[in-house]
Parts: C-alpha cells; sequence; structure tokens
C-alpha cells in the first residue's frame, strides 16, 4: 500500500548506482568490504511508490552487515508511480536481470532477496510464480511487511465504492481493455494522490470474486491451506525464508490475527519441505508498514533479524542452501 508519508530526510548517500540495461538499476551504499569475488549481496525491492531511498532502515542493515555482505536497493520498472501499469510478473523478469547481473560481479557470492509491501509479492512470485525455474536461483527470501493489499482496500474505502470499481475493472478485462486506465475517481480516494492504474492491476491487487484470483493476493488472511501450499508450499528447499511481519503495521486491518496467519505459512512451508527461519523470523514487535519515523530499537530489532538470518545462511544452518543452483 501507500507508504508516501514519513520520509527520510532529504540529503546526499555516497554508494554506487549499478546500471543494468535496459532501464534497470540498483544503488549500493558505501560501506567497508573484504577484497573478494565471493561479496554476497542482499537485494532489496520496495513496496507500491517506493523509490531507491525513500525507505530509511535498508541503509541500517547495510552498515550492519558483515563485510562480506553488500546491500542493493533495486529501481524496477515499476518503481515510484509506475506501479498501476505494471504486474509483479514483469518485476519478476526485471528482477532476474538484476540477480543475474551480481551473479556474473560476484560470482562466489550468496544473494538473497528481500522485500518490502508489494515487494514480498515480487518476491513471491520470483521463487513460486509462474517460470519460477527459469529464473536465476536466489539463496535466501526475506519478506519485511507482507501484508494483502486486498485487505488493506476493504479497511480504508467503503464497500460500495470498492464493489464498484471492481466491477469496473472485471468489466474492462472481459472487454478487452485490461490495459486501459481506471477513472481517477475511484483510484485517488485510495492512494491519496492521481496515478494512473490499468484495470488488469486493480483486478490483480483487489482480487475480486469469491476465489481470490488477483495476481497479488498471496498474503490474505482468508486464503485456504489448500492455497497457501500452493504459495508457500512450493519454496524450493535451497531458498530459505525469514518473515518479518510488523506487530504495529497500520495497513494490516484489526481483524487479522497476525500470530496465526504466520504460523499458518511457515506451516505450508514446512510441509512442503521448505526452510524457515523461526529463529528470527515472525512478528516485529511495534513495528510499522515501512518502519519510517518509528523509534530506534524497533528498527535495531528489524536490523538484528536479517543479520542473523543472513549469519545462518554462512554457517550453513539451513544444510540443502545452495547458490546459483535449483533443487
Amino acid at each position: 500500500m501507500d507508504d508516501s508519508e514519513g520520509y527520510p530526510p532529504a540529503g546526499a548517500h555516497p554508494g554506487t548506482l549499478h546500471y543494468i540495461p535496459p532501464n534497470l538499476c540498483a544503488f549500493e551504499p558505501t560501506k567497508p568490504l573484504v577484497r573478494s569475488a565471493n561479496i554476497n549481496t542482499l537485494i532489496w525491492i520496495g513496496g507500491l511508490f517506493d523509490t531507491l531511498l525513500s525507505v530509511a532502515y535498508p541503509s541500517k542493515i547495510a552498515q550492519a552487515l558483515a563485510p562480506t555482505w553488500s546491500l542493493v536497493t533495486a529501481s524496477l520498472s515499476s518503481s515510484g508511480k509506475s506501479w498501476g501499469i505494471s504486474s509483479i510478473a514483469k518485476d519478476a523478469q526485471d528482477i532476474a536481470k538484476i540477480v543475474a547481473y551480481f551473479r556474473e560481479q560476484r560470482p562466489g557470492g550468496k544473494i538473497v532477496i528481500m522485500g518490502h509491501s508489494t515487494g514480498c509479492q515480487d518476491c513471491m512470485e520470483y521463487v513460486v510464480g509462474a517460470k519460477a525455474e527459469q529464473r536465476p536461483a536466489v539463496d535466501g527470501v526475506i519478506l519485511q511487511a507482507p501484508v494483502s493489499d486486498r485487505e488493506a482496500i476493504h479497511n480504508h474505502l467503503p464497500e460500495a465504492f470498492i464493489h464498484e470499481a471492481d466491477q469496473l475493472a472485471l468489466e474492462m478485462c472481459r472487454e478487452g481493455h485490461e490495459k486501459d486506465m481506471m477513472p481517477a475517481r475511484l483510484t485517488q480516494p485510495l492512494f491519496n494522490t492521481s496515478i494512473a492504474i490499468t484495470a488488469r492491476r486493480w483486478v490483480d491487487i483487489a482480487s475480486p470474486g469469491p476465489d481470490h484470483t488477483g495476481a497479488d493476493d498471496y498474503f490474505s488472511s482468508d486464503l485456504p491451506d489448500e492455497r497457501l501450499m500452493t504459495i508457500f508450499g512450493k519454496l524450493p528447499p535451497s531458498t530459505p525464508l525469514l518473515i518479518l511481519y510488523g506487530g504495529s503495521d497500520e495497513s494490516v486491518p484489526p481483524s487479522v490475527n497476525k500470530d496465526t496467519l504466520v504460523f499458518r505459512w511457515i506451516k505450508s512451508v514446512q510441509e512442503g519441505g521448505g526452510q524457515v527461519d523461526r529463529l528470527n523470523g515472525s512478528i516485529v514487535p511495534d513495528a510499522t508498514h515501512n518502519l519510517n519515523g518509528i523509534p530506534e530499537p524497533v528498527v535495531r530489532d528489524l536490523v538484528q533479524r536479517v543479520v542473523g538470518f543472513v549469519g545462518r545462511l554462512d554457517n550453513g544452518d539451513f544444510a540443502t542452501a545452495a547458490s546459483g543452483s535449483r533443487i
């Protein structure tokens, strides 16, 4: 959902901007690193409206990581206000190009992808979505604020308003106009800004209908166990998962039991033969959606969980993890 409030302060940030043709890039903050081709890379992927430095906590993670690990913030073709005319399938294609770039630059290193908000849907699409087996493998996945857009929409807008938008979007898709834009009067009240959203992307995030088949509907609390097994249950054993669900995430409706939901995800991963970090993961107490502007101890808690996860990767705690290959 919209993370437009509480941006970090303006300022210059030293680092390296990696360009990945034709229209992608990744920003790597400056930090001391060992001189080696085995540098490990944590690729951070933002959510709706996010740009390279609009969320503050990745910079804290970058500095806390060991000198064998570097964090880069990805800029996809959907970044900023472009997400409304894109899709998580396209995001997964972009991420594949970025992963391939760093595999070439750092052939001996591990790569972990970390999603924030809709970046979490991107990560899941990358590892379990259509054609996942054709994308470069990653050594781990981190989900920070993996929330349901559908539930957030219903928590913020009147049902009659949502019904009108859903029915119009579905009709446009049925009539072959899925790439046409939704009327601003139906989208602006939700996002508090004027943005182009295609009928298909509205269906993807709002996921209307009894079966909720929208492409972005990975994390809704009402998805049945059978559906979760086609998502979390498909994680490869070679790709350990860390879940970081904000205890005070303002995008989650009060009716959602966070502990129960995360437990169901973990259970699905394990029943599918995957690996999940229960030592560092689960609910992050007092964490808001993007952690901008919240007390430092909460941010530090999240940072240490990420550092702990990649440390476990380095220590071989996830025995089947294998860099550069799929199982």
